[in-house]
């Protein structure tokens, strides 16, 4: 049966299939009538034998995606409903989804690329970077935890970079995400058309890319990589604290700031779940993330993150508990959920 969202929209052009996310005026978030519209549509397209490449943008000049809608899952909590984890579990299908697409996948990224943008993009195989991309998984920042399968692609990045921007939902530019391997290619977005056409006209998306190549800049956090590695290397969360105070830095001291400012369950979680990730497949990694989310999700940080950030806006979360020491042990949200689990792995 057809699926669509009027945020969707759905283009074959020749030898492409064309998935725009069309909600500008909120950065694109992805909704649930999005994510199905996504899915469903991936689904025919792999079946379509007309189809050779598949691409997904974003529409207007701000971002490709600034997540999923965050709000609404906070919504469904209070309300008591099971419809945020509806919408958590059909987003991570269409995260598993693309990760194993059979076409090649292009996503073309500009701008505000975070949480869910992050979710419909790095799991495929080409993605373009305009200079003016801005990505981050800022979720310890709001309660909750990086999911979307990051604890699959960010456990990868080189010299612990992924623990990093895991811990301290930092934003970073093109040139660091191409460093460290979340994007592939630099290309500008005025350039971005020209590519879909060779697309559509049937190029390989090897070659359509390569005729519009441009050379990236160093990213910022390029003369910090040894001491990130360094650093986020330590065997918990209070060590790595510890090395950043011993450090001494401007960079180690506003990184050592950001990390007390969020969650210190989720950040005690999150730390765990990066470490495990590297061990797992992208479903494996996915099924990880479910579990923690169905266990965060009712939890005080969650509702009083969004509220701080999205609902209220003073930026002033109230955290319980308030600190690493009373946390205590973290076993209970990386436990199996029984018959609600994300897949079926018998």
């Amino acid at each position: 049966m057809s699926v669509s969202d009027p945020h969707i929209n759905s283009e074959k052009r020749g030898a492409l299939g064309l998935l725009t996310l069309n909600r500008p005026a909120a950065l694109n978030a992805l909704n649930h009538g999005m994510i199905r519209a996504l899915a469903a549509q991936l689904a025919d397209w792999s079946r379509d034998g007309d189809i050779k490449t598949v691409a997904i943008r974003g529409a207007g000049d701000r971002g490709f995606c600034s997540g999923g809608d965050i709000r609404a899952v906070q919504q469904s909590v209070i309300a008591g409903t099971d419809e945020g984890a509806r919408l958590l579990r059909d987003e991570y299908h269409l995260n598993a989804t693309i990760g194993a697409f059979p076409k090649p996948f292009v996503a073309l990224l500009h701008g505000i690329t975070m949480g869910g943008g992050a979710g419909v993009s790095v799991h495929g195989r080409y993605r373009l970077a305009d200079a003016s991309l801005d990505f981050a998984m800022p979720e310890t920042g709001i309660g909750f935890i990086p999911d979307v399968g990051s604890s699959y692609f960010l456990s990868r990045c080189p010299g612990k970079f992924g623990m990093y921007l895991a811990l301290t939902g930092a934003r970073i530019g093109a040139g660091d995400a191409l460093d460290i391997g979340l994007m592939t290619h630099a290309v500008d977005k005025e350039n971005f058309d020209l590519v879909l056409e060779s697309l559509a006209d049937g190029e390989t998306a090897d070659h359509a890319i390569a005729l519009h190549l441009r050379k990236s800049k160093p990213g910022s956090l390029a003369p910090h990589r040894r001491r990130i590695q360094t650093i986020f290397s330590a065997a918990s969360v209070e060590a790595i604290l510890e090395r950043l105070d011993r450090d001494g830095s401007d960079f180690a001291r506003e990184t050592a700031q950001g990390i007390r400012a969020k969650s210190p369950t989720s950040v005690k979680i999150v730390f765990r779940q990066i470490r495990e990730g590297l061990h797992l497949n992208l479903k494996h990694c996915l099924a990880m993330e479910y579990r923690l989310a169905m266990r965060v999700l009712p939890g005080h940080d969650f509702r009083e993150g969004v509220r701080a950030a999205l609902v209220d806006k003073d930026r002033n979360p109230k955290w319980q508990p308030s600190s690493l020491a009373a946390v205590g042990d973290v076993d209970a949200f990386f436990a199996p959920l029984g018959r609600d689990e994300l897949f079926n792995f018998s």
